[in-house]
Order: structure tokens, then C-alpha cells, then sequence
């Protein structure tokens, strides 16, 4: 008997989907990373939960529905981390017909089945806030709906949760050789020089921009993956708003790029308190581009950063540059090679192949996909699974995700509540912490009285959140807390990130 029903390679976010959704059922499950969870494109995401309005240009209805029904399903499900966010499209008649991007927005409307968010308004940029900051040309435009998510916390909560109903979860491990047999796959392992060996009956393959290499270096697989390698690169610079809303800008190359607010703990999103290590930030995103090169080593070009610069410049009275950069990264996404031409056009539908030779062990390989609908690919690899699986129902279209059990409006009346129980927090440390634990902060903070409880501090990280992260959230790195359990790398000092290190290690 296999050691385990499902085994899964990697740890973004379509390996622990699939990972939690097999563990509900009650599947014996293994999931192997290599590095850290959400450590790839997984972490490197625009932080959008949406439908993905330009995919109506391609003619992409089904997917755009598909997403849109997950936008507010997940809004339900995690709260702590994903919230409605208003977009303002400013209207650009040279670039698209102001009576085009209307028609698109009433489709986005009513394809999805909104419930909650609020829908499409004309705004006259001229007297809104949102129009502020943007050059006086710019007098109109659209405000719609969509959602905003802590893509790498949707990733490790997955695995928290998946975790809790028995899977194995394996960071830091290496699939060094899967030999297929009959009836199971036996995984050979490497985690930190030590060899392993496990069984499963069942392998996927959701190993991201890896998936190609483990298919043809790992599992030794026949033919080419039919696997397009795209990077999308983002760049982060001081606030350039002070508002909650998001912007959407149209490129005369027909791209579109996002300006959005990010690590702002204040109540409406932007960031009132001053001073440099208390002000919040701007997202710039994303780029487009065939990619071929070392994926453990994936960055923004210099073309890049200048071609987000320069977008975002083109709408904001005060220019961006790349002098004003603080923190750059890129994402490499496998999409399912369909042919089409230019980047931008390869569909963003996830793929699944089942390889199911008489004789052998079944193969599933992921293709594609977006964190929007990470939740549906799951549920779908499990229905392709079913015939070695029986029985087994889906159940998480209705579970909430760790410390999301509450309303899905609930954040400030929870943020009230970790205040009072905890009088020593300020707004934006509450804010913070329930943005990353909901419901679940008191095992962080436990029953501290006093701030020197927690300690010691790494300017807004406090030793007792490192501990909880590292017992329950496989964290093993400074980088591990600072750039996907948290964003806190934007805000602490070379010193205090130097003391977090020697306490980690310690």
C-alpha cells in the first residue's frame, strides 16, 4: 500500500489548493516545495482577487465568469486578506471609445453574479478624489469593483489549512527522481542533503514555471510540455495617493498597467500618519514578456522598471522614475501554450492533462491558471481524479480559510476588538496583524499584557509573531517573514533585519 493517495510538487498557490481541497476529502496527501512556500510567481502576483477586465477584449467570457463568481466567493472566505477595492479607469478616447470601455464594464457587472460589490460609476475626475493626483486632462473615467489579496498569505493559509486536515506538508524538499510504476510513484526526496524515499498512487505535477523542467528532467516524461514562460514584473515606490481606490491605465501598446496601494494600514487604505517609515506605498504593475532564462534568479529588466515608469507618468502630475524604486520583483507564469502571438494574448485558463497509461501510475500536469480561480482548478483536478477517488464531495467553496471564519465586512469591528484585548497596539499594528491572522491573532499574541510581552521587537515585528510563524507557518528565513508572511521588509532598518536574523538563527 502507497504511503500516500496524492502526492503534489509545488507550493504556490495551484499545489496547496489542490493540496487542501484532496486533504477535506480525506486523501492521504504529500506536498513537496523545493524552497519556500509562495517563494515563485505565486508571491509575485499583481495582488489581485478579479475578473481580469481585458480578458473581455480577447473574447475570454468563460474565464472572466469563472472569476468573477470566485471574486466575492473568496471575499467570503478570507476576509483577514482579501478586500473589495474600488478601480478608476480614467477615459482615454484616443486609446479606447469611452463607449467601449462601458459596454465592457456592464458585462463585467452582471457576468459574475455580484452580490456584494458595488457596480460601475461615471466619475467626473475633475471634482473625485481619485482624480487628485492625476494630470488635469484626465477629467472622466469609470469606477467599478474588484478585490485585493496577500497573494503569498492566501498561499501559506491554503497550506495551514491543508496541514490541519492531515497533509504532509514538505518545504525545503527537493523531488529528486520519481520512478513510475504500476500501481504508485516512488518519489525520491532530498531535503537538506538527507534522502527520503515515499510513495503515492496518484503524482501532480503543479510545480508553476517549473512544471516543464520537472516533466523532462524529474518524471522523464515524452514530448515537449506544451508550456509558455511569461514575466510579469512589478516595481514598488513611495505613495503616490492617498486614497483606498486602485487605478487601471491604458497604453498606447494596448497593455494596461495597475497602480495600487500597498502595505497601508490605514482604515481607508492610504496612509495619514507621515513619516517615511510610517507612509504607505504604491504596486506598478504589470509587465508582459516571453521569458527564457534561470528561474531561480527572475528580476524586473531595467526596460521594465522604465516601461512601468513611464506608464504610471503619463496619468500622475508628479512623475515616477526609476530613482524612485524601492523594491522591485517579477513573476514567472506557465501558461498553457496555445499559440497565440504576443504575451499578453496567451489565455490566462488553467489546463489540465491526465496521463493514464495502462500499467502504470496516473500523472496530472498543471497548466496556467490565476490566483482568482486557484480554488475552481482544484476542485477540478479533483473531478479528474475522481475515478481513483470515489466518493469523495467537494466542500471549500463554503470553508473559510484560517482566521477567516467572520463576516466578510468584519475586519474593522475585529480590529476594534484585537484593540481592546490588546490596548497596547496602535490602529495600524491591529490593522496589520488582523490583515494577516483574522480571527486567529490570539495565538499570535496569546494573552500578553504588555508590549514587552511580545518581545524583543524588530522595529514593527515583535519575537513573538517570528515565533508563531516559524511553529505554524513553515518560516525558516528572515525573508520568509519579511517578504511573504508579511511585506514588513519595506519598513525595517538594515539593523532591525539584522537583529531578526541573529534571532532566527539563534
Amino acid at each position: 500500500m502507497a504511503d500516500y493517495d496524492l502526492a503534489i510538487i509545488g507550493g504556490g498557490i495551484n499545489g496547496v489548493g489542490i493540496a487542501r481541497d484532496a486533504a477535506g476529502r480525506g486523501l492521504r496527501v504529500l506536498l513537496v516545495e523545493q524552497n519556500d512556500l509562495a517563494s515563485g510567481t505565486s508571491s509575485a502576483s499583481t495582488k489581485l482577487i478579479h475578473g481580469g477586465l481585458r480578458y473581455l477584449e480577447h473574447g475570454a467570457f468563460m474565464l472572466v465568469r469563472e472569476a468573477l463568481a470566485e471574486r466575492e466567493r473568496l471575499l467570503k472566505l478570507a476576509p483577514h486578506i482579501i478586500r473589495p477595492m474600488r478601480f478608476v479607469l480614467p477615459a482615454t478616447p484616443e486609446l479606447r471609445s469611452p463607449l467601449l470601455l462601458r459596454l465592457g464594464l456592464f458585462l463585467y457587472d452582471r457576468l459574475g453574479g455580484r452580490e456584494i460589490l458595488p457596480g460601475t460609476e461615471t466619475v467626473d475626475l475633475s471634482h473625485h478624489v481619485a482624480g487628485q493626483p492625476l494630470k488635469r486632462r484626465y477629467r472622466s473615467g469609470f469606477e467599478y469593483s474588484d478585490c485585493w489579496v496577500d497573494d503569498a498569505r492566501l498561499v501559506v493559509l491554503n497550506a495551514v489549512d491543508a496541514a490541519e486536515r492531515g497533509a504532509a506538508i514538505r518545504t525545503r524538499t527537493r523531488l529528486a527522481r520519481a520512478e513510475r510504476e504500476e500501481e504508485e510513484w516512488r518519489l525520491i526526496l532530498n531535503a537538506g542533503g538527507r534522502r527520503e524515499v515515499a510513495t503515492a498512487r496518484v503524482l501532480v505535477n503543479a510545480a508553476g514555471p517549473w512544471v516543464g523542467i520537472v516533466a523532462e528532467t524529474v518524471l522523464r516524461t515524452q514530448g515537449r510540455p506544451p508550456v509558455r514562460l511569461v514575466k510579469g514584473s512589478h516595481v514598488v515606490v513611495p505613495q503616490l495617493f492617498d486614497h483606498g481606490r486602485g487605478y487601471i491605465f491604458q497604453n498606447p501598446d494596448r497593455r494596461i498597467v495597475f497602480a495600487l496601494p500597498f502595505a497601508q494600514y490605514s482604515k481607508d487604505g492610504g496612509s495619514k500618519d507621515g513619516g517615511s517609515r510610517d507612509s504607505g506605498f504604491t504596486l506598478i504593475g504589470t509587465t508582459d514578456e516571453n521569458f527564457a532564462g534561470d528561474l531561480g534568479a527572475v528580476a524586473p529588466s531595467a526596460a521594465e522598471v522604465v516601461y512601468l515608469c513611464k506608464s504610471v507618468s503619463e496619468y500622475f502630475r508628479e512623475p515616477v522614475g526609476p530613482q524612485d524604486v524601492v523594491w522591485g520583483f517579477a513573476g514567472v507564469r506557465s501558461l498553457y501554450d496555445d499559440g497565440a502571438g504576443k504575451p499578453e494574448d496567451v489565455t490566462r485558463d488553467y489546463h489540465l492533462t491526465l496521463d493514464e497509461q495502462s500499467g502504470v501510475a496516473p500523472l496530472l500536469t498543471v497548466y496556467g491558471g490565476k490566483i482568482t480561480t486557484y480554488r475552481r482548478l482544484a476542485e477540478a483536478a479533483m473531478a479528474r481524479l475522481s475515478h481513483f477517488f470515489h466518493g469523495r464531495a467537494p466542500w471549500t467553496a463554503k470553508a473559510p480559510l484560517p482566521g477567516g471564519d467572520m463576516l466578510w465586512d468584519g475586519v474593522e469591528t475585529l480590529v476594534a476588538r484585537a484593540q481592546r484585548t490588546w490596548p497596547f497596539l496602535s490602529a495600524r499594528e491591529a490593522r496589520r496583524l488582523v490583515g494577516g491572522y483574522g480571527t486567529r491573532l490570539e495565538r499570535v499574541l496569546g494573552a500578553a499584557k504588555a508590549r514587552d510581552e511580545l518581545g524583543p521587537w524588530f522595529g514593527a515585528l515583535s519575537a513573538a509573531e517570528v515565533r508563531y510563524l516559524k511553529a505554524n507557518e513553515w518560516a525558516q528565513t528572515p525573508d520568509d517573514v519579511l517578504w511573504r508572511r508579511t511585506k514588513l521588509g519595506l519598513r525595517l532598518n538594515q539593523t532591525e533585519k539584522t537583529a531578526l536574523a541573529q534571532f532566527m538563527a539563534g
